[in-house]
């Protein structure tokens, strides 16, 4: 299933699950305006697709003492696709860097990191990052505030011809804006 290929009821259901994971199959089909079993087999199918990577739950990161969120810039010597490869693989064990993402232009790759304290990023940064094969540079930013933050696709810019009305609860009934 490409997405090219989804319908107007597919987008519907990425919509719903995307603002709400924790839907029940009855309440996402009686949202989407369609019976529960043909329901569970679009989410089926857009899982196996790949469309859907999976549900998880959104914690708070300062709640649960993690007070440092800050994003590390990489600089490698050699950007040849082994090297890139390699410091790819190493950044996936790393526990503190939550997002890795290669860059196009000066820097390298960008890590979001988040930390307990202070002390644990420094800790990080200068015994794994900068000592890891490889790094030229690296130059850090600490987060001040989060102003946004969005998880997901940009469900706004879907296909014109897959829009989807969204509902408004009025009553203990839904229509449409």
């Amino acid at each position: 299933m490409r997405s090219a290929r989804l319908d107007t009821t597919d987008w519907h259901i990425l919509r719903e699950l995307q603002a709400d994971g924790r839907l029940t199959n009855i309440e996402l089909s009686r949202r989407v305006g369609i019976s529960a079993p043909p329901c569970l087999r679009r989410v089926r199918a857009l899982e196996e697709a790949g469309i859907i990577k999976g549900f998880m739950a959104l914690l708070d990161e300062k709640v649960l003492g993690f007070e440092v969120t800050a994003f590390a810039m990489v600089g490698l010597h050699s950007q040849a696709e082994a090297d890139l490869i390699a410091f790819e693989e190493r950044a996936r064990k790393w526990a503190i860097a939550r997002d890795c993402y290669m860059l196009s232009g000066e820097i390298d790759f960008i890590l979001r990191c988040v930390a307990p304290d202070l002390n644990a990023f420094q800790d990080f940064i200068i015994h794994d990052l900068t000592a890891a094969p490889n790094v030229a540079s690296v130059k850090t930013s600490l987060v001040i505030r989060t102003s946004k933050h969005a998880t997901g696709a940009p469900m706004e810019f879907a296909p014109a011809s897959h829009a989807v009305p969204r509902q408004v609860h009025r009553a203990g009934s839904p229509t449409a804006e």
